[in-house]
């Protein structure tokens, strides 16, 4: 009997963990059921989302190049006056300060004129004296030849000259022509105790004063023409070729000074025949009338000042058939953004035929109509889905 027990023993022992093992079992096998029979979602590729851009229709006309440049405002005329006579300034003209203006021919100082009406007067004396020689010279001339035909001889042609007075004639005329040179001089000096300016001008310096003792090598002011103005232009030298020279237009902008849209119009009038020396420019001078508005037609204009560094657009050639573009679309590389037919970003190279300061002209890169992508994307990429305001794109994929 004490050996049946521990056999009974042991057979419990592994009739329970057979019992275990099959429990576990048919519990593995109803979840796997369940999980093969449990209905679940199919898996779907997100849509791609389009992108919401502003675009702009590529538009195609003739237009005129523009050429930006800078350049700084000289003149065109300027004269320093010395006076052509000595003497002491007796008047001096109100407006002979800085900034004065002057027509032409008005009198800047009066040098005292005391000694050149004196030295004029004796002048005069001078020519009225050989004229009256002259005049007796003529009387003996006349007596002479009676005289000769009266004896009737026949004498050498050298000394027919001697009876007939003829040396003495020469003599006196040539003293009256000296006389009358020296009183048309006379009367120069006269004249030029006046100092008058040479053209309309404005004064820029002034050195006379009342009472000032002058000599011919005194400068008694600077002055500079306000017909004309001139702006030298540095423009790089193969933006030449866009240009007529001379005479294209051209438009003058100070900003700073006059604001934003008001501008002067001036004319390119030569091409300078050397290089500016630090960066190797051409150089242009654009004449600008009428610089300071002193005529009633131009009375609203800004005026320009010498010195002023100014921002100019010169008119250049026609191109025919191109579109112009903001630069700001112009992307790295020379690309544009366009919207296709499809909805999509396209990134394509262009072809500039015209480089202005804020915009590039184009020619058959793109078609009439075609759409600009204005809005600056972040990772564009070629076939990326986009759609506008009144264009909206549903992307849908297929489950």
């Amino acid at each position: 009997m004490a050996s049946d027990e521990p056999k009974r023993g042991l057979w419990g022992k592994l009739f329970g963990a057979l019992l275990a093992l099959l429990v576990l079992g048919a519990g593995m096998a109803i979840a796997i059921r369940l999980v093969q029979t449990s209905p679940h979602a199919k898996q779907r590729t997100p849509a791609r989302e389009a992108r919401l851009v502003e675009v702009q229709e590529a538009q195609f006309a003739d237009q005129r190049a523009e050429v930006d440049a800078m350049g700084t405002v000289q003149a065109a005329r300027e004269v320093a006056i010395q006076p052509q006579v000595s003497g002491q300034i007796i008047k001096v003209g109100d407006e002979l300060v800085p900034g004065g203006r002057f027509q032409e021919g008005g009198m800047l100082v009066q040098i005292d004129p005391a000694d050149y009406k004196l030295a004029l007067e004796q002048r005069r004396s001078e020519v009225s004296q050989a004229r009256t020689e002259l005049a007796l010279e003529l009387g003996q001339q006349t007596v002479a030849q009676r005289e000769y035909e009266m004896l009737g001889e026949t004498i050498k042609e050298e000394d027919r000259a001697l009876v007939l007075r003829q040396p003495q004639l020469e003599r006196v005329r040539s003293r009256l022509q000296s006389a009358e040179a020296a009183l048309a001089l006379a009367q120069l000096h006269l004249d030029r105790t006046t100092v008058c300016a040479p053209f309309n001008a404005v004064v820029r310096e002034r050195r006379a004063n009342l009472g000032m003792q002058v000599t011919t090598a005194t400068t008694l002011a600077v002055l500079t023409g306000t017909d004309a103005y001139w702006v030298e232009v540095t423009v790089p030298v193969d933006q030449l070729r866009w240009i007529e020279l001379p005479g294209a237009r051209a438009r003058i902008f100070n900003e700073a000074a006059w604001g934003a849209t008001a501008h002067r119009v001036g004319k390119v009038i030569r091409l300078l025949s050397d290089l500016e020396q630090q960066g190797r420019m051409a150089r242009l001078l654009v004449e600008v009338a009428d610089p300071l508005d002193l005529r009633k037609e131009n009375a609203n204009q800004p005026k320009l000042l010498l010195g002023d560094y100014v921002r100019i657009k010169i008119e250049g050639v026609e191109l025919k058939n191109v579109a112009m573009v903001d630069r700001r679309l112009v992307r790295e590389g020379n690309n544009v953004w366009v919207m296709n037919d499809r909805n999509q970003l396209e990134i394509r190279p262009v072809q500039i035929v015209f480089r202005a300061r804020d915009k590039l002209f184009i020619r058959d890169s793109l078609r009439p109509g075609e759409r600009l992508v204005v809005t600056e994307l972040s990772a564009a990429v070629d076939g990326m889905l986009l759609r506008t305001t009144d264009n909206r794109v549903e992307n849908k994929q297929e489950r």
